[in-house]
């Protein structure tokens, strides 16, 4: 069996937890490949809400098995919140749930590092989360970082102390921040304790084999494909690969092995934190759309931008990842609207292109737009796409030419029944 795979392909937050959580039960195994707890999939199950940062959100399907991959960065801290609240939900955790011993472990001075650093950029931040991501994928690639296997050897406190005292000698260059460190370990050294109750595995066996055996496997991305730290807009990016191509990475299996594509995008754009964003509204249709899709970030709260679809940026996340079909999400949020623009090209200092520059933070980047009639009219009623006004049929046809990709599914609201086949 092949690897199916759900990632963004916009900026993050579209939707990808709710897509995951309804598509699970087709799934033996669902795999979280890259990210952490910078991450915030929001799953609404009847008058219930639940944020997943790092557990993947097949965790609610009992009969499913729920992989944390390689790829993943785990702070164990942020890991027991979510335990605690599955636990206090009555959610069976305990049975489906496997972490790969070679996931990287966020310590707390990972975190004072994000602060410090992200202090010293003073007007050229760029929109951490200081969940300690970077500084932690950094260590990974400067190999001196941390697993969740080494939990288990004899020397762990050793290495622990030695990547603390370098981080140290680290943040002795940068202007001091307000962190308890004490605290901070004292918290992480009770949290580890319940994380390697946790059932760890050798992450590119269980899922090769999982493949061999026929099992059918599911890989959750997170963040967006514009904030990959090779294709998306550096420096405002994520420090992991959240396209397909990550999937290989993060989980140990090889590229034939992947399958369906599935490609989430909002049905109007947004995007959390600093960089470029061409579509982006500064005025009282930005703030209507904001108000309207509720544009507040799942782990930070910070609110969104928001913008129009963005033809471009859509069909080169498209081709990165090899996208066989799209789910639109939020469809319901321009419910009150007389038009929707859609940004068709740019002009690029007097040039009309449909390609994306090497930069997109370079000025003079101006989005080209076309107009389409809306709906005006409540979606909340609606059962099936057969149902949708023929504006809200148009719209998304308009797309799928544009796009020149199948879209699949829309939804119309957080519910797991809100999501239409089309």
């Amino acid at each position: 069996m092949a690897v199916d795979v759900i990632l963004g392909l916009q900026w993050g937050d579209e939707g990808k937890g709710k897509i995951v959580d309804y598509l699970a039960d087709k799934y033996d195994l669902v795999c979280r490949f890259q990210g952490g707890p910078n991450a915030g999939h929001t799953i609404v199950i009847g008058n219930d809400k639940y944020v997943l940062h790092t557990i993947p959100s097949g965790i609610f399907r009992s009969n499913i098995t729920n992989i944390i991959g390689n790829g993943v960065v785990i702070d164990p801290i942020t890991f027991q919140r979510e335990i605690e609240k599955l636990e206090s939900a009555k959610i069976n955790y305990k049975n489906n749930l496997l972490i790969a011993k070679k996931a990287h472990l966020i310590i707390p001075s990972h975190r004072w590092l994000d602060a410090a650093s992200e202090a010293s950029k003073g007007i050229s931040k760029i929109g951490s989360t200081l969940k300690g991501i970077g500084p932690t994928y950094m260590d990974k690639t400067g190999r001196n970082g941390l697993r969740v296997g080494d939990l288990f050897s004899s020397d762990f406190q050793e290495k622990y102390n030695l990547l603390k005292e370098k981080h140290m000698g680290i943040l002795n260059g940068y202007p001091d921040v307000d962190f308890d460190i004490e605290a901070e370990e004292k918290k992480w050294f009770e949290c580890i304790e319940n994380l390697k109750v946790i059932p760890t595995i050798d992450c590119e066996y269980y899922i090769n084999k999982a493949i061999k055996d026929g099992k059918r496997i599911l890989a959750e991305g997170a963040q967006g494909s514009m904030l990959d730290i090779d294709f998306g807009t550096y420096p405002y990016v994520t420090s992991s690969n959240t396209i397909t191509a990550g999937v290989c990475t993060g989980l140990g299996i090889a590229p034939q092995k992947i399958g369906e594509v599935i490609g989430i995008a909002k049905a109007y754009c947004t995007r959390v934190g600093s960089g470029p964003f061409p579509t982006e509204l500064h005025d009282e249709t930005g703030e209507k759309l904001r108000k309207l899709g509720h544009e507040f970030g799942a782990t930070t709260g910070r609110p969104r931008r928001c913008g129009w679809n963005d033809i471009p940026q859509l069909k080169y996340t498209i081709m990165l990842n090899g996208v066989t079909q799209i789910v639109l999400t939020k469809l319901d949020v321009l419910d009150h609207f007389d038009q929707i623009q859609v940004c068709e090209s740019y002009n690029i200092n007097g040039t009309n292109t449909n390609s994306l520059p090497y930069d997109l933070n370079m000025d003079g980047i101006t989005p080209k737009y076309t107009s389409i009639k809306a709906w005006n009219c409540s979606l909340d009623l609606i059962n099936s796409y057969a149902d949708l006004p023929d504006e809200a049929k148009d719209y998304i046809e308009n797309l799928e030419t544009m796009l020149e990709t199948r879209i699949s599914m829309v939804s119309t609201g957080p519910e797991r029944h809100k999501l239409l086949p089309k």
